[in-house]
């Protein structure tokens, strides 16, 4: 009977730590896969912010979209009801403007959108941005537009051909 007793014992305390190394594992791969969702939704930012640098409208578009449908499925953590109901809200609004700038033909309709974009983006970048990625808020002094950029370096996405190199960086995150 002692014998059946401890081979039950051993036998529970096994599957006890192998549903604890489970738990483990699935953590660390939902912190993993949440991390590439941050990582996509700057990089699709960069890029929508590199196109408009370049002025290639079929980029610009591409890019757009690119940022919608990696803002679409992402989940704030971590917020009370009133910060995610806020968080929740401007991520809306920035897939909207996502999609109007994907849609629009011209290109400074395109800045018309991604400058408002660009406002709402940044009051939630800390709960976007990937952990390995620096992001500097930066601003042209001229007209005071506002963008994000992973360089200290400036290249305007509002004016790339007459003022490039216009701008200052502001904050940064």
């Amino acid at each position: 009977m002692k014998k059946i007793l401890v081979t039950a014992l051993v036998c529970l305390s096994a599957l006890a730590q192998a549903q604890l190394t489970s738990k483990e594992e699935v953590a660390q791969e939902l912190v993993a896969k949440r991390e590439e969702a941050k990582k996509e939704i700057t990089n699709s930012y960069l890029a929508l912010k590199n196109s408009l640098v370049n002025s290639d409208i079929q980029t610009i578009s591409t890019n757009a979209t690119r940022l919608q449908n990696s803002l679409k499925n992402f989940r704030f953590k971590k917020l009370n009801l009133e910060e995610m109901n806020k968080a929740t809200t401007i991520r809306k609004e920035i897939i909207d403007l996502a999609v109007d700038l994907a849609e629009a033909k011209d290109i400074n309709d395109q800045r018309k959108f991604f400058e408002l974009l660009s406002e709402k983006f940044w009051s939630q970048a800390s709960k976007f941005k990937a952990t390995d990625t620096m992001l500097y808020l930066q601003v042209c002094p001229m007209t005071g537009v506002k963008w994000l950029s992973d360089s200290e370096e400036i290249k305007n996405p509002y004016y790339p051909k007459n003022m490039l190199t216009c701008g200052e960086v502001k904050a940064s995150l």
